[in-house]
């Protein structure tokens, strides 16, 4: 019996880490490899070394549109990071009964493909949307009002997208905030204010990162919303990406662009690694 357990142990773990080999390792090594060959117009890439994928790189134009997908990926955390801590908090406060339907009302739009809730969100906000016709059936406005095709309806986009990978790390934080603590301040003549500065934010300060890097890591390659969001002028970096594989054919910049942008992702789960351990030690020097 006990053969026959390791037998599957260890046939699970082949099977997965065959699986990451396969699927992860080698397009990531084919990538990296890919970024340092020369493009070919018959055959998409030549195998001649060069690095000058990577300069190129530092060209102007694509240092904007890095500092300007950055920029836009900021905003849009910072956003959901003020909706999702007062929902967060909102969340934890409800009865027993109703919080796993809240949490299952957060959960649903996962169901749905994201791009087919672009397009709800981009006919929503049309100048003949229904947002509109609500605001002037009502006085409030007296002509349409247009956010179409702006950077603020990327973020608004992203926003949209990523909420719930900021709210479920914020809850689970949230949740395991220590009761009596907060109980303790009250006792000693803590307000409000001091108790959520001084208590409640540092002790979720790790959920914090995480839904921030959650949402600031995928919000700079969500090419598809400034597509649909934003038009030509506002782009992401995931955009000058997918260009680059599937309108220019330019198969090795477009590799070093993914390099480029997967290092700048390893960086911050670095700095987020090292912010939860800083946290930890503190917490268990306190």
């Amino acid at each position: 019996m006990k053969l026959t357990r390791n037998s599957f142990q260890k046939g699970v773990i082949a099977l997965i880490v065959g699986w990451l080999v396969l699927f992860v390792f080698v397009p990531n090594l084919m990538i990296f490899v890919t970024s340092f060959l020369t493009r070919d117009d018959a055959h998409f890439v030549s195998a001649v070394l060069t690095f000058s994928n990577y300069t190129r790189l530092l060209d102007p134009l694509y240092a904007q549109v890095l500092l300007h997908s950055l920029n836009m990926a900021l905003i849009a955390t910072l956003g959901c990071l003020l909706l999702g801590y007062p929902f967060a908090w909102c969340l934890t406060k409800l009865t027993p009964r109703l919080r796993p339907l809240m949490l299952f009302l957060l959960i649903v739009p996962f169901w749905t493909n994201s791009l087919i809730r672009i397009y709800g969100l981009k006919i929503f906000l049309s100048p003949r949307g229904w947002l509109n016709d609500f605001l002037l059936s009502l006085g409030l406005i007296d002509k349409p009002f247009r956010i179409m095709y702006t950077p603020e309806a990327v973020i608004l986009g992203l926003i949209y997208i990523l909420l719930p990978f900021m709210v479920l790390p914020l809850y689970s934080s949230l949740e395991k905030l220590d009761k009596p603590l907060l109980e303790a301040a009250r006792d000693l003549g803590a307000g409000k204010l001091q108790t959520f500065f001084r208590i409640i934010l540092p002790l979720t300060m790790p959920g914090i990162i995480a839904g921030c890097l959650l949402v600031l890591i995928p919000a700079m390659g969500l090419f598809y919303v400034a597509d649909l969001m934003g038009g030509a002028k506002n782009l992401l970096i995931g955009n000058v990406i997918k260009s680059q594989f599937l309108n220019i054919r330019d198969w090795p910049f477009g590799a070093a662009t993914s390099i480029v942008l997967t290092l700048l992702m390893g960086l911050l789960l670095l700095i987020y690694w090292r912010a939860a351990r800083l946290l930890n030690n503190r917490v268990d020097l306190g």
